[in-house]
């Protein structure tokens, strides 16, 4: 049966291929000759000629073509561009590192964006050399309700959160993080939410598990429905994110967020799925899947992590005495170059609560074989900012060596296939994981622009990533000096139809685009409100006025209709 099904695809792969045939004497924008072209979505993976037109693949041929510009592909493979879905890295030297990675589409669906139109028109203002996208954000959002000194009338991103972080904390309370809220609260916090969405985010973030001292489960769920109103995704960083022990063990939180989203009927994407009982949650994803839901999940090929340091869960309660680890051994500094104690983690929180830090997680190595070859398992990098020795962002033009972070935001996708080669993962899969399925469930969420991506056909968007698939290999380490240098093995990468990367170089080019949903004219909030919950899902005290038919024989109609 798997025999017929693989050669029913070859088959409808060759009649694509059939198809695609043009005439020899049209001149395209740029030509990629002699290539292994691989596409996931219909498996076709032959050597042949690609023509790009207009930001469009308009040719795909064994004929000669010729182009203004020509890229000789022998020995490569010409795949879609690499597609991250979590990707803090909105600053101009990240974006670098992740284009010589092979990224053409960077978007922080984890973290999210607060006001969204803002974000947009400044990125459409100076321009960004990968495609771009955001979502509405709970976290920014509990963060300008919770903390006012902050007075937060920009936008937010994860670029940006080090000062509005330090200023929360001054006063002792993370009111963000920690602060329970009102329904007045939460009635504030969805409006602006809603807007966002209104405003085309791409969905809405939840990363619970920095709010999860704050956040109430009808919190999240009201979140959620927010987003289900739109029929946009949530992307969540769960609560009990690294928690093995019951009663908070990872997947519950998972189940918590995987709830709400089955039953509102919603896309849900569980961001960097690489701790205690991902196995257990991947099953579950598969079973959704199964049954029609849109739900998939990512991971970074990593054994360690990167978060800022005044993430809850590294505070001396949670990671020193409940879960046993020494900071010493597992939290390190890359900007000190040094691992911290008790003393600096303290000094640290002071000084610099939003500085990113390196978490070492050993227990995870085994592991990382298997996200290799786990499908609708996406490679994402969780991508961090581009700061240099002093805590600063650093300009385009800075060298590799100056970068100061995890490796994962120069490697990720160079480790991931590197790995997959030495494991044997058939080289479609890891394409599929690196940009086809991620592509895939934005699509099917109802966003235009990622339908067009993620695959190499005639219509689709020129966005093409081209690698050997025997050197592609990773170059960043934790050396410090050695955490941005780029991916090797990716000579030329393309974003909407222009190259970016040439030979190995990053050209001073900016052709990304926007990727979000159209702005809508009016939003759709309805505020809670406690009567309006009462005539909605109770009889109330007069039966008349409930939603609940009296005459209903099952649930409380029957109780009404019940005889003594």
């Amino acid at each position: 049966m798997k025999h017929n099904l693989l050669m029913l695809l070859i088959f409808l792969a060759s009649l694509s291929y059939g198809q695609q045939k043009t005439t020899t004497n049209e001149t395209y924008d740029i030509v990629i000759l002699n290539g292994r072209v691989m596409d996931p979505e219909t498996m076709f993976d032959a050597i042949a000629n690609v023509g790009v037109t207009d930001g469009k693949i308009v040719a795909i041929t064994k004929s000669p073509i010729k182009g203004k510009e020509t890229i000789d592909a022998k020995g490569h493979v010409v795949a879609p561009g690499f597609i991250d879905t979590h990707y803090h890295s909105m600053d101009v030297f990240s974006t670098k590192m992740a284009l010589r990675d092979g990224v053409t589409s960077g978007m922080d669906l984890e973290a999210g964006s607060f006001n969204v139109k803002g974000w947009y028109d400044e990125k459409a203002k100076t321009g960004w050399q990968v495609n771009y996208g955001t979502t509405a954000s709970l976290l920014w959002t509990r963060m300008a309700i919770h903390d006012p000194e902050l007075n937060m009338v920009g936008t937010m991103d994860y670029t940006e959160a080090r000062p509005y972080v330090a200023k929360a904390a001054e006063d002792g309370v993370q009111g963000w993080a920690t602060t329970k809220s009102t329904l007045d609260q939460m009635n504030t916090m969805m409006k602006i939410l809603d807007e966002d969405l209104r405003q085309g985010a791409i969905g809405m973030a939840a990363p619970v598990a920095y709010i999860s001292m704050g956040t109430s489960s009808y919190e999240v769920f009201t979140a959620q429905k927010i987003a289900a109103n739109y029929d946009r995704m949530t992307a969540s960083h769960t609560r009990y994110h690294l928690l093995n022990e019951t009663p908070t063990e990872a997947p519950i939180a998972f189940d918590e967020m995987f709830t709400n989203a089955m039953l509102l009927g919603a896309p849900f994407l569980i961001c960097h799925n690489n701790d205690f009982g991902w196995w257990e949650i991947e099953e579950k994803l598969q079973l959704a899947r199964a049954k029609g839901l849109n739900m998939w999940s990512e991971y970074y090929p990593y054994a360690a992590g990167a978060t800022a340091v005044t993430a809850d869960f590294l505070k001396p309660s949670e990671w020193v005495e409940k879960r046993g680890f020494k900071y010493e051994e597992t939290i390190f500094d890359p900007i000190d170059n040094a691992y911290l104690t008790n003393e600096t983690y303290a000094a640290l929180m002071k000084k610099e609560p939003g500085r990113s830090v390196v978490v070492v997680f050993p227990y995870r190595k085994p592991w990382l074989k298997d996200f290799l070859t786990i499908p609708h398992m996406t490679i994402a990098a969780d991508a961090m900012v581009g700061v240099g020795p002093d805590g600063e962002s650093l300009p385009w033009e800075a060298d590799w060596k100056d970068y100061r972070g995890h490796p994962r935001t120069a490697g990720t996708r160079g480790t991931a296939f590197r790995m997959a080669r030495e494991q044997g993962v058939p080289l479609m899969f890891t394409i599929a994981q690196s940009s086809y399925w991620a592509a895939l469930h934005l699509g099917d969420a109802g966003l235009e622009a990622m339908k067009q991506r993620g695959r190499i056909q005639v219509g689709k968007v020129a966005d093409i990533t081209i690698f050997n698939p025997e050197t592609i290999t990773d170059n960043s380490t934790f050396k410090i000096g050695e955490n941005g240098f780029p991916t090797t093995g990716i000579p030329y990468v393309i974003v909407n139809g222009v190259t970016v990367v040439k030979n190995n170089e990053v050209l001073p080019v900016k052709a990304g685009q926007a990727i979000r949903y159209p702005v809508e004219v009016k939003g759709r909030f309805t505020p809670i409100d406690k009567e309006d919950w009462r005539v909605k899902h109770t009889i109330g005290v007069n039966p008349g006025l409930s939603t609940i038919p009296v005459d209903d024989d099952s649930g409380a109609g029957a109780l009404l209709n019940k005889k003594e």
